[in-house]
């Protein structure tokens, strides 16, 4: 993922060092040397995560985070506070003056890319989420309050799984200040009290003395009712090899043995607004009214919902300088199988090719139903590189497999599809998609069953 990350440190080594890391991970990086100057680059540029350290001349990291989530511009920024080994005061002190988390000098690179992307992955979601209720009200439909609980959510129900009983005991203590906190020593326990429960977050040790912790964290990820549940791993010094599989299979966070106090509550207190925040965004539409902007048929977005979201999301694209793509897919001689096989199958492949493209959609892209048998996916934060791969696995994932329909053995269907992406600054909702209507059609004419970007 990209984002736009801040350093701001009154040390130009610290600057350079952390850029460099950040950079090599492809990161945008920006630059301050103090608090002053911190607040005027936020007040005129778009940013993602602030890196703030604590000990500056003048205004010191604590006072410009008091300043950053005191201003509504800012206020929902991530701030990471970077903060000297030996004062741990300087977390208590970074929390009460609305820090979302903590990185100790020397900084480790795992933990510096694993804190950033963490943080840029919420504001990200935050700012989805946001744009996605604006978007409702245009619309009409009532405003219940989900948002409001989304953004201000700072407690959930938490599952500690540790076989060590002081340990979990220390665990437990900490986390039900603000907190419902539970334990379970067994993993296949804990297995199914988080399938059967409704959880915000797994705390899973990797010492686990009679069960393999990465194994836990595996199975949690392959269930359907816990996919999308964060787990935070504890580590022990020196485990950087199971620290880094547990990364790779999806873990979220991680803290190291012995646990700080306030980095816990910190990083819980993240995965559970990141919880509660992809929660809103797969959730909160469909809770909704569907008045005026579902496709009865298929249960997609209707044209009317997507002209009004696209409206939001160029403009809000043009602002800060993202990348914004739609791809335009079309059912192949759809037309022919209504004629042989009647309107009722035909409505069926439709509800087949919407279900296949919801599974090649991401949370935050949106996917809506034209008419007829034209679908549409937006696809914010998303070059036409990105865009090309999702179209070609939508591709595949319709032609790979025949439609399975009442009273036939199953046909075979195919898509054409089209890519355009937010190219000029005076770009509309109607330019870019011209541009993938137009994609589409060299599909058509190039022998239907493709994808193609940016025709002329």
């Amino acid at each position: 993922m990209t984002a736009r990350v801040l350093v701001v440190d009154d040390i130009l080594a610290n600057v350079k060092l952390l850029e460099a890391r950040l950079q090599a991970e492809y990161f945008d990086v920006l630059a301050a040397h103090s608090g002053p100057e911190a607040l005027e680059i936020l007040e005129r540029e778009r940013v993602d995560v602030v890196l703030l350290d604590v000990m500056m001349p003048g205004m010191d990291g604590f006072e410009t985070c008091r300043r950053i989530k005191l201003s509504a511009l800012t206020h929902h920024i991530p701030v990471v506070m970077v903060t000297a080994l030996d004062q741990p005061s300087d977390k208590v002190t970074g929390l009460e003056n609305g820090a979302d988390d903590f990185l100790t000098k020397p900084v480790d690179d795992i933990a510096l890319v694993t804190r950033v992307k963490n943080l840029a992955r919420l504001k990200m979601l935050n700012d989805e989420m946001i744009m996605r209720a604006s978007t409702g009200q245009q619309m009409g439909i009532p405003d219940d309050g989900a948002l409001a609980r989304a953004i201000s959510a700072r407690s959930g129900r938490v599952l500690v799984v540790d076989d060590h009983p002081r340990s979990a005991s220390r665990l437990l203590e900490v986390l039900a200040k603000q907190n419902e906190a539970f334990a379970e020593r067994d993993p296949q326990a804990a297995l199914m009290r988080l399938a059967e429960h409704n959880f915000d977050l797994a705390v899973v040790s990797l010492s686990l003395q009679s069960a393999d912790g990465l194994r836990l964290c595996s199975q949690i990820r392959s269930l359907e009712r816990t996919r999308h549940l964060p787990i935070i791993i504890l580590v022990e010094p020196g485990d950087e090899a199971r620290l880094l599989r547990g990364l790779d299979m999806g873990v979220n966070d991680y803290l190291i043995r012995p646990i700080d106090r306030h980095e816990l509550i910190a990083r819980v207190k993240t995965q559970i607004k990141r919880k509660r925040h992809s929660d809103f965004l797969r959730h909160r539409l469909a809770e909704s009214v569907e008045m005026a902007i579902t496709d009865p048929l298929t249960g997609l977005h209707n044209r009317r919902y997507m002209e009004g979201h696209m409206k939001t999301l160029v403009s809000d694209a043009l602002r800060v300088g993202r990348h914004l793509s739609l791809l335009v897919a079309d059912i192949d001689h759809f037309k022919a199988v209504n004629d042989t096989y009647g309107h009722d199958v035909g409505d069926a492949v439709l509800r087949e090719f919407a279900l296949r493209l919801k599974r090649n959609t991401r949370g935050v892209d949106l996917a809506c139903r034209m008419g007829g048998e034209e679908f549409v996916i937006i696809m914010p934060d998303t070059d036409v590189a990105r865009a090309y791969q999702i179209g070609e696995r939508l591709r595949a994932s319709v032609a790979a497999e025949n439609f399975a329909v009442a009273g036939e053995t199953g046909i075979r269907v195919t898509a054409s599809v089209g890519i355009g992406t937010l190219e000029r600054a005076d770009d509309t909702p109607e330019t870019v998609f011209k541009r993938a209507d137009n994609a589409l059609y060299a599909a058509k004419r190039r022998g239907r069953n493709r994808v193609v970007a940016e025709a002329a």
